[in-house]
């Protein structure tokens, strides 16, 4: 298709410097914290031996896919706070749509494979370890990102295949495929059905079918299980938090063709900055034994600091 646009004006949140001043402070206190959470995770489960199993593998690749994620989109939207230079090219915007999609679409399969996870090790506790194999676990993760992979392609196969010939104004702070379909100079029709199926109808369907699968999981836990009951919920009920932080705000954006609102900007922000902030926090908060090894690790990182500087 003909494209005449070489560039996308982001309107982002604000055209107020002292606004945008107020939310560059906001957002990088943000990023700072989603790097800090997710990073001290990732360390934790490297250092410390009794952390080397398959859930906490897991969960130390999503504190990657977080970091990942957030930065997509917070590292432009940051440096346009300084520069007041909200505009983007047509090729970088393009990438951008395809690595929000790419890790996006990971954060989504990453989540079934620890829902997976969290069911062979109620289900089958005595063949867990052997079934969830060091090996296996990998081969999970890599299927992850093969699927967000996948499904980034076709996000941007629907955008390559528009001409943008008129409006190169984006009512947002990055490019993504609702607002850009909307600047398209030709009928959209079949493409925006085309992205509710492969974004809103699937995320929707996988949300079911998680909840379905933690309810039944906590049948089990409640009823069956008496050894290890109370972390087994907190594990659940922490998944079951970060997964309705993961799809709720995606579903609001891609379950709704046609038509783009206003909350869609918020959705976005807690979809891109929020969640993967939070979700260190959740997991370390209804972890006690994740909680109390960080607090060992701060002691012992505040302690060697100490006595460094004297």
């Amino acid at each position: 298709m003909n494209t005449t646009v070489t560039k996308f004006i982001l309107l982002g949140f604000s055209q107020n410097p002292k606004v945008q001043t107020t939310l560059f402070l906001i957002f990088l206190t943000i990023y700072i914290t989603t790097w800090l959470g997710n990073m001290t995770i990732i360390l934790v489960v490297i250092l410390m031996p009794h952390f080397h199993t398959p859930m906490y593998f897991l969960l130390a690749n999503l504190a990657v896919i977080d970091i990942s994620d957030s930065t997509v989109t917070a590292i432009k939207m940051l440096r346009d706070f300084i520069t007041h230079r909200n505009t983007i090219s047509y090729n970088w915007c393009i990438a951008q749509v395809f690595f929000f999609h790419f890790t996006g679409g990971a954060v989504v399969f990453f989540l079934i494979v620890m829902a997976v996870d969290r069911y062979i090790a109620i289900y089958k506790p005595l063949q867990y370890l052997l079934i969830m194999h060091p090996r296996v676990c990998v081969g999970l993760v890599a299927g992850a990102w093969l699927g967000g992979f996948a499904h980034s392609i076709v996000q941007v196969a629907l955008i390559l295949q528009l001409p943008f010939c008129g409006p190169n104004i984006l009512d947002n702070f990055y490019c993504d495929v609702p607002q850009l379909i909307k600047l398209a100079c030709t009928d959209t029709y079949i493409t925006e059905l085309l992205m509710v199926s492969n974004s809103g109808f699937l995320l929707t369907l996988i949300f079911c079918v998680l909840l379905v699968s933690y309810s039944i999981i906590l049948v089990k836990i409640r009823r069956h299980v008496t050894e290890g009951k109370h972390k087994a919920l907190s594990t659940c009920a922490a998944q079951i938090i970060v997964m309705s932080l993961n799809f709720v705000p995606g579903m609001f954006i891609y379950d709704r063709p046609f038509r783009v609102f206003p909350g869609d900007k918020i959705a976005s922000v807690c979809y891109t900055l929020i969640t993967p902030m939070l979700n260190p926090m959740i997991f370390t908060l209804r972890n006690r034994e994740m909680k109390d090894t960080v607090r060992k690790v701060i002691r012992k990182m505040m302690t060697f600091t100490i006595k460094e500087s004297k």
